[in-house]
């Protein structure tokens, strides 16, 4: 019997490591969060719309778009190994009327790719995993460009690409510091906000996003 559960738990991490590692080399096709935007259009739970989705490697998106997203999202992406502890102890103790979030860009690229919406414990734990495995598999760089690539920016608008095409007529190449931190301001509920007709939040956002990059400045990127 502890042959079989060992055996049985050496199959169920090689069976989750064998698609990190693919993944490191090969663009996914599909995440579960454009497949489950799908089926609620198909099933009449939500307006159908058609997914927009058009993979491009890092080297055809503007560095502003990932000092962006780090500025908006996880400023210490580039040092931390998954997790950002310092901002987990500032949501635990931040008061129940102003959530703080505390998910880095590795737990919000593992949730994209490998796992579904919504709020539980045991996806939360799953996430960690996942995270973990990111982290070790994948160079920050990968994990970076994956997000970049999968995200959602609007609704049914996934990866920086699709989400420059749609709302400022060009390439991610082209996008300007202005154009990656609107992008980056709508992260927060992107069904709702839109980076084309920005509302006050979101121009207020940007701003502060536009600030932080440059605090940050490009030589961020330089150890990804």
């Amino acid at each position: 019997m502890r042959r079989w559960v060992v055996r049985g738990g050496l199959g169920v991490v090689a069976a989750s490591v064998l698609p990190v590692l693919l993944l490191r080399w090969i663009p996914p096709v599909l995440t579960p969060f454009m497949l489950g935007r799908w089926l609620d259009g198909v099933a009449g739970r939500r307006p159908a719309v058609s997914i927009a989705y058009d993979w491009v490697p890092w080297k055809a998106i503007a560095p502003a778009a990932p000092l962006a997203v780090i500025a908006a999202e996880d400023q210490r992406f580039p040092t931390h190994y998954g997790f950002d502890l310092g901002a987990i102890r500032d949501a635990l103790r931040a008061r129940p009327e102003q959530p703080r979030g505390a998910s880095t860009i590795t737990q919000q690229a593992a949730r994209n790719l490998f796992l579904w919406s919504g709020r539980s414990w045991p996806r939360k734990i799953l996430e960690a995993y996942v995270s973990l495995l990111l982290e070790a598999c994948w160079p920050k760089r990968r994990i970076l460009e994956v997000y970049l690539n999968v995200a959602e920016f609007g609704d049914g608008v996934y990866g920086v690409e699709a989400a420059s095409r749609r709302f400022f007529g060009h390439g991610a190449a082209r996008l300007t510091r202005r154009e990656a931190a609107l992008l980056a301001a709508v992260l927060p509920n992107p069904k709702v906000l839109n980076a084309a007709r920005p509302s006050p939040f979101v121009l207020v956002r940007a701003r502060r996003i536009e600030t932080q990059m440059a605090r940050l400045g490009p030589t961020s990127l330089a150890g990804l």
